[in-house]
This record gives C-alpha cells, sequence and structure tokens, in this order.
C-alpha cells in the first residue's frame, strides 16, 4: 500500500462518525456469532469492511464465503487496536527500511511501539483464529488467513480466484 493509499484512508477515517453503517447488508451475510465479531471494528474500519464487500459484489456473482470474507479479513486488527498514525507507520517503515520493519514486526504487540508493525504482519492469521473460533467456513477461514498473501503463492489453491478478488476489492479500497 503506498503512502497517499494510507492517507486517503486516514481522511476517510477522520470523517467516519458522519458515515452511516450499512447494517442491513452486513447482517444479510453475517450470522449472529460473526455480526459479534463485525462489532469489534471501530466505525472506519466496519466502512472499509462494507467497502470492499460493495466493490467484491459489483465484481460479479459472489458467493457468500467472499462477502462473509470481504466483511471480517481485517477482524484480527481488533485484538490489538491501532490508530490511523499507527498504520502509517507501519505502511512507511515496511516500504523504506524493510528489515527494520521485519524485526519490529516480530515483536511483541503488547509493547506500544512495536504494536502497529505486529498488527500489520500478524492480523491476517488473527483474522483466520477469530473466525475459526466463530465457526465461520473453511473457505472463509482460508480467504481471512491469506487475504495480504502474494497471489503467486497459491496459484495452484482451490480458492486462489475469491482470493484474487479480495485482495483486488481490498486494494482499492
Amino acid at each position: 500500500m503506498s503512502a497517499a493509499y494510507r492517507i486517503g484512508q486516514g481522511i476517510k477515517a477522520l470523517f467516519a462518525f458522519s458515515q452511516p453503517v450499512d447494517m442491513s447488508l452486513v447482517t444479510s451475510y453475517l450470522s449472529p456469532t460473526l455480526l459479534d465479531l463485525f462489532k469489534r471494528f471501530d466505525r472506519g474500519e466496519q466502512l472499509h469492511s462494507l467497502a470492499v464487500l460493495r466493490d467484491v459484489l459489483a465484481q460479479g456473482e459472489t458467493p457468500d464465503d467472499l462477502a462473509v470474507a470481504a466483511l471480517l479479513h481485517d477482524v484480527g486488527k481488533t485484538r490489538y487496536p491501532i490508530s490511523v498514525w499507527q498504520k502509517t507507520a507501519a505502511v512507511l517503515v515496511r516500504a523504506l527500511m524493510p528489515s527494520r520493519y521485519q524485526r519490529w514486526s516480530e515483536g511483541n504487540p503488547l509493547n506500544l511501539w512495536q504494536r502497529p508493525f505486529v498488527v500489520y504482519e500478524q492480523h491476517p492469521a488473527w483474522s483466520g483464529e477469530l473466525l475459526a473460533s466463530a465457526n465461520a467456513s473453511e473457505a472463509v477461514q482460508w480467504l481471512v488467513t491469506h487475504h495480504a498473501d502474494p497471489i503467486e503463492k497459491w496459484q495452484d489453491h482451490a480458492y486462489v480466484h475469491l482470493l484474487r478478488r479480495l485482495q483486488q476489492a481490498d486494494n482499492q479500497n
């Protein structure tokens, strides 16, 4: 993700309080248990997830598993919430100082300095764990666990076509 993209997300987050969250669309895809996970997001993350869902839906026929993954792909971030400036710092350090990013992302999320780097790196796995504990389908768990992986890594996987759609939507929102 570019710095310009992250700045745009930051601006959206600043004005998230003024934007409605379409809970009727959310509840049309999420079970009560999965809805509880969605409600852990702050308003900005809820709006991001809805934007990813809408983008996925605009791509054409959408299996429910892909819609659920679009809504909950970042739910692992709720384990250790970080602010917009911390997200921006992680993106910038990753782009400008990859070795330092790597070292900090292997740290402890309880360390406030390392937290944004650990969360940025670990949230896909944490998302998968949260979804497994909420009895999400295997496809949803796999999609969220791998949503930040290089697509080339999974070229032969049965869900790669869904992963490609999820990543495309996430990268645009």
